[in-house]
């Protein structure tokens, strides 16, 4: 994993928490609306369940639910992004802000670092749906 690291970024240096975020909210997205696809419906009713499942409050109820099997690594980076100083949007709550930008920071470092089949582990039990990030 650090090979591939120091092949992606200089130094073999992450980016901040919030680039993690940002590619890790577009990933999180991706796997949401793959999964809701596979289920089938028409496509306003596929945009509602993914607006749904793609906000801060869903976010981190997601969170929550694999927040114990994390390890230290994974701890470290959902920790250094909640922490991050940032603004919630006017409509979402902060602390509920703070959790979804810890998972997506968490998605973009599983993404970025290659571990892509325990990213698909997580992503899974964290919506409880089965989507794919086979085309990333």
């Amino acid at each position: 994993m650090a090979d591939e690291r120091a092949l992606l970024f200089p130094h073999g240096q992450l980016p901040g928490s919030l680039e993690l975020a940002f590619v890790g909210d577009s990933v999180y997205d991706l796997y949401v609306r793959s999964a809701l696809v596979k289920r089938g419906g028409r496509v306003n009713d596929l945009n509602r369940a993914a607006v749904a499942r793609v906000n801060a409050h869903a976010q981190c109820e997601s969170l929550k639910r694999i927040l114990p099997l994390l390890s230290p690594e994974e701890s470290a980076v959902v920790r250094r992004a909640h922490n991050a100083r940032q603004s919630p949007t006017k409509n979402a709550d902060p602390g509920e802000y703070h959790y979804a930008t810890a998972l997506e920071a968490l998605v973009g470092y599983l993404y970025l670092t290659g571990q892509k089949q325990r990213l698909t582990q997580l992503l899974s039990l964290s919506t409880e749906m089965e989507g794919s990030i086979d085309a990333l």
